[in-house]
């Protein structure tokens, strides 16, 4: 590359940069953070916690389910939540799903199964507006995965709530305040407060701890097969060290008499 081409090159990016930073910092919007602990999930070697996750489904199940959906899990996956089949069947049955047709011909409704999905709030992205002012739910099966910053951004909003805002912020009637949020402005209130929920686990139930344990939660949901992954990485990185190893024993010994 010539020196002239790299000089350009550098100054294209310093000029993006000046560009770019400007309008992040009009957005104000302020950086995500994660708790002390940090996620047990994150990194080369990174495992679920299976009690967060099955007190961050109770946080879904009492509190977010109101309003949001997952409709790419089936009840059968919490099987790797540590749940057992009689307790999947029991939490799928608290729903109704429609199927059908019958003999007669007629949609019917039934209690859900294991295999179902999981049963949304609203029958529709038009009663979900409705019921909520006119703003829609987001699904929260990928909810971890799409959003910056992943699981810190999520913690970071649910944790968000309750704070005053500066005197330059105009938060439009209905809406709430949140510094984590782009605009600082949303329609939903804070889902989460102390003793929201009462875990099964004894857990004393802060809206830190909460939010900590959905996130989990969420997580898992939109990767529900993390682990599996990580395993096989690692399972492939030891083969290709002894894989390696062989082969410059092989190189060694076939090349001895040439040296």
């Amino acid at each position: 590359m010539s020196r002239s081409l790299l000089s350009r090159s550098v100054l294209a990016a310093l000029l993006a940069t000046a560009i770019a930073l400007p309008a992040h910092a009009s957005e104000g919007v302020t950086p995500p953070h994660e708790p002390s602990a940090g996620w047990p999930q994150t990194g080369a070697f990174g495992t679920y916690d299976r009690a967060a996750l099955q007190r961050g489904f109770q946080v879904y199940k009492q509190v977010c389910a109101v309003c949001h959906s997952l409709k790419l899990l089936s009840y059968r996956n919490l099987a790797d939540l540590g749940f057992s089949e009689p307790e999947i069947k029991a939490i799928a049955a608290d729903y109704q799903v429609t199927d059908g047709p019958n003999d007669q011909g007629e949609m019917y409704q039934r209690p859900a199964r294991p295999s179902d999905h999981f049963v949304g709030p609203f029958p529709n992205d038009q009663a979900a507006r409705a019921a909520n002012g006119g703003a829609l739910p987001p699904d929260l099966s990928l909810i971890i995965k799409a959003r910056h910053n992943n699981e810190n951004y999520v913690y970071s909003l649910l944790t968000g709530f309750g704070l005053t805002p500066p005197p330059e912020e105009n938060i439009a009637k209905g809406m709430y305040y949140n510094p984590y949020f782009p605009g600082h402005q949303i329609a939903m209130p804070a889902p989460l407060k102390d003793d929201a929920v009462t875990f099964a686990d004894g857990t004393k139930a802060t809206v830190d701890q909460e939010a900590r344990d959905v996130v989990q939660f969420l997580a898992w949901a939109s990767e529900p097969n993390m682990e599996e992954r990580k395993q096989m990485g690692l399972k492939a990185v030891l083969f290709l060290l002894a894989f390696a190893a062989i082969m410059y024993g092989v190189k060694r010994k076939v090349w001895k008499d040439l040296h």
